[in-house]
């Protein structure tokens, strides 16, 4: 008699990071600045949900961490996703940079993939 099949593989859990692309160099936002509102956005998804089990898991593999960076086409569509996220109850932060009150970007706390991908696969990697 065979061996049973081993259990399905446990989908790993992934910070997704989703940046305006409208927010580009060209457009007067500095990659430095790019890079610090998805770090403003992670931050604050990691703090607002820290007793959360997922994110405690997710902290318990600081060497592994795994985050997925996304793309908005802009501003509309950015709090457009975070209205959906929302609505299917989705922990996330939409980050609004001040003093100029603009969303920039959005991160959800950590989730296992195969939980939240399908409300993100429109979107595609930041370029």
């Amino acid at each position: 008699m065979a061996a049973p099949d081993p259990p399905p593989a446990a989908s790993p859990l992934l910070q997704y990071v989703i940046l305006r692309a409208d927010l580009q160099p060209q457009s007067g936002w500095s990659l430095g600045a790019l890079v610090a509102q998805a770090c403003h956005a992670s931050t604050a998804a990691i703090h607002l949900f820290y007793p959360e089990p997922n994110t405690q898991q997710y902290l318990r593999e600081l060497d592994s961490m795994r985050k997925v960076v996304l793309q908005a086409a802009d501003e509309q569509t950015l709090t457009k996703l975070s209205e959906t996220l929302r609505e299917a109850n989705i922990d996330h932060k939409l980050w609004i940079e001040q003093p100029e009150n603009v969303a920039t970007c959005l991160a959800l706390k950590p989730y296992p993939k195969n939980q939240v991908q399908k409300l993100l696969k429109k979107l595609k990697l930041l370029k």
